[in-house]
Parts: C-alpha cells; structure tokens; sequence
C-alpha cells in the first residue's frame, strides 16, 4: 500500500475530476497494456554495453499516447508531468511506484 501525499487527503477528496483525469482513466480500462507489451517487446531496444539502458517499454506507450492525444512535444510532455496529477497517475510516476 502506497502512502497517500496531503494534497489526496484533504481537499482533493471532495473536487470533481477534470476532463482530462476523466478521459486518461477511461483510456486505462481500454487500453490492453500486457498485450501492446507482447507485440512490441521484440522490437524495443535492449540494453547492451556501458550505454545508458532503455526506459521500460510500458512507460513508453503510456508517454507516446498522451503526447498525441493531446498534440505536445516531448518538453510539454515533461512539463505536465509537474502540473497534472492525472497525468503522473496515468504514466505510473511518482511516490510508490
């Protein structure tokens, strides 16, 4: 069980979701993320060598659908990853993940 930050247990509890939160969680129900996984998987980069290894092939759908759902470049991408609560939810980035 992950720990909960202040802002998800004050206020937070009792706001209306945006659209935006609205549409990124239908968009994981929909989404068949193992099965994506599985065709992809063969064709993603592997690490091999003293060269930086590869961000998880998962992490990278969930970074590529956003960025053209919602028409942002890869900096815009990054920038509201610090705005969005939504949006790091979606990504599976922050405390305990």
């Amino acid at each position: 069980m992950r720990q909960r930050t202040l802002t998800e247990a004050g206020f937070e509890l009792y706001r209306n979701p945006a659209r935006r939160e609205q549409f990124l969680d239908e968009m994981e129900k929909l989404i068949p993320w193992r099965d994506l996984c599985k065709v992809i998987k063969r064709f993603y980069p592997k690490p091999e060598g003293a060269c930086r290894p590869p961000i998880g092939l998962e992490r990278m759908l969930r970074i590529h659908f956003p960025q053209h759902w919602f028409n942002l470049s890869g900096p815009a991408v990054e920038g509201t990853l610090y705005d969005s609560r939504a949006m790091r939810r979606f990504l599976c980035i922050g405390p305990g993940r």
